[in-house]
């Protein structure tokens, strides 16, 4: 592999690993804040418990989370300082509104929500798990809008042989940036409704003394993640009307139109290779798409089941279904990301510079020394935050210390 390739091996896995993290953290903090709001109404002490297990899941998901997009990017510095050079006085001003306002009030209020349990009035304590959830999926916004640039750009211009920013507005607009954010909060909601379905499940299997507790936030998941399932594939095919000419002719697998997209781009930018690479990308959308059936055919199966108690008490065939389907919205995400960042190759910023023009000058054995250090560092990442959220989902509710009463301090 060259330096290009392992630059963008690199790239590929770090953002696409942290993007597990954001994935389960979006989708989690909504069913947390749901959840609460359905305690703080009824006062009713199952759906208290039920805020408490699924928010120290979510916490324990978000720190790891913060780790993985610290280092990712680091690693964006590292590696395409041309891509920060060219075009970052654009894309850099979304991804400045995600760190300092979205990023930080997030982190803010989730600290006041995560110490505030029994010392604050509960309507501001609900009000504080609402603040954190919009502001993260304002956090995730930011992002597309800022990825949104890199696939179709707008609101520029080349100044001095870089591009500045004329039209904000027309940046946030983007419908590439739109309808995208509408298709990953569809993906996140469908994460956190398999992760609460599966690991209720497990507990079902197992038959541990919190029936009720794991019989209602199973059926929660569930009702979840089939309308996501809906939602998601709605933006998902709105999507397709933004595709770049050369992924939409590579996604038809038509020779004439391949060959018609090429000869367009070369007239426009001159001689070079300019189709995407046609096997990873429509391996990456029928990968996507057969997974979308699957959890919609099993989510819409357990919708049904869910309304006859003995099933979901005893059903454990289901039982064992629902919990290996934790990992597959994961990895139907990771697909679609694999499908959209690959189709826009070999333009870092989609007619305008070449990934290969992106990259720092840095030499092919740096690069894989690079590759090697940050694929150990979200390796052990990754491991770390498996261990910590399956051991607390398997001791359950009982285990649970986010909101435990303090215990008071010995006097001699």
């Amino acid at each position: 592999m060259d330096t290009v390739d392992l630059a963008r091996l690199q790239f590929a896995l770090t953002a696409g690993a942290h993007f597990l993290f954001v994935a389960l953290t979006l989708g989690l903090a909504t069913l947390v804040a749901a959840i609460q709001t359905r305690a703080t109404f009824s006062r009713d002490p199952v759906h208290l418990r039920m805020t408490r297990f699924w928010g120290q899941l979510y916490i324990i998901n978000y720190a790891m989370g913060i780790a993985t997009g610290l280092v990712m990017e680091f690693q964006l510095g590292l590696s395409w300082s041309g891509l920060t050079e060219y075009a970052g006085n654009v894309f850099g001003s979304a991804l400045a509104i995600e760190t300092l306002v979205a990023f930080f009030v997030e982190s803010t209020f989730l600290g006041l929500w995560i110490f505030g349990w029994d010392r604050l009035n509960r309507w501001v304590h609900l009000a504080l798990i609402w603040v954190v959830t919009l502001t993260a999926y304002a956090s995730a916004f930011w992002i597309m809008v800022a990825n949104g640039f890199l696939q179709q750009p707008a609101g520029h211009v080349v100044d001095g042989g870089v591009l500045r920013l004329v039209d904000f507005g027309a940046l946030v607009a983007n419908p590439a940036a739109q309808i995208a954010f509408g298709h990953v909060m569809g993906g996140a909601m469908i994460t956190g409704g398999f992760f609460v379905a599966g690991v209720s499940a497990y507990h079902l299997r197992k038959r541990t003394a919190e029936q009720d507790f794991f019989r209602k936030s199973l059926r929660i998941g569930v009702w979840v993640a089939l309308p996501a399932t809906f939602f998601t594939v709605t933006f998902g095919g709105l999507g397709f009307q933004t595709l770049q000419p050369t992924k939409a002719a590579a996604w038809s697998d038509d020779a004439a139109r391949m060959a018609a997209a090429q000869a367009e781009m070369v007239a426009a930018h001159g001689p070079g290779d300019y189709l995407p690479p046609v096997g990873p990308v429509l391996a990456a959308g029928i990968t996507m798409m057969v997974l979308w059936l699957v959890m919609t055919v099993v989510a819409g199966l357990s919708c049904l089941l869910v309304l006859f108690r003995p099933v979901v008490r005893r059903f454990r065939l289901w039982h064992w279904l629902l919990t290996l389907m934790i990992p597959v919205p994961f990895v139907t995400m990771l697909a679609g990301w694999m499908f959209r960042e690959m189709g826009r190759q070999p333009w870092a910023v989609y007619g305008l510079l070449k990934t290969a023009d992106a990259m720092s000058p840095v030499s092919a054995g740096q690069m894989r020394l690079s590759l090697i250090a940050f694929t150990t560092v979200y390796a052990v990442l990754i491991v770390v935050n498996y261990r910590l959220l399956a051991r607390q989902a398997r001791r359950g509710p009982e285990a649970t210390s986010l909101g435990a009463p303090a215990v008071p301090a010995l006097s001699f």
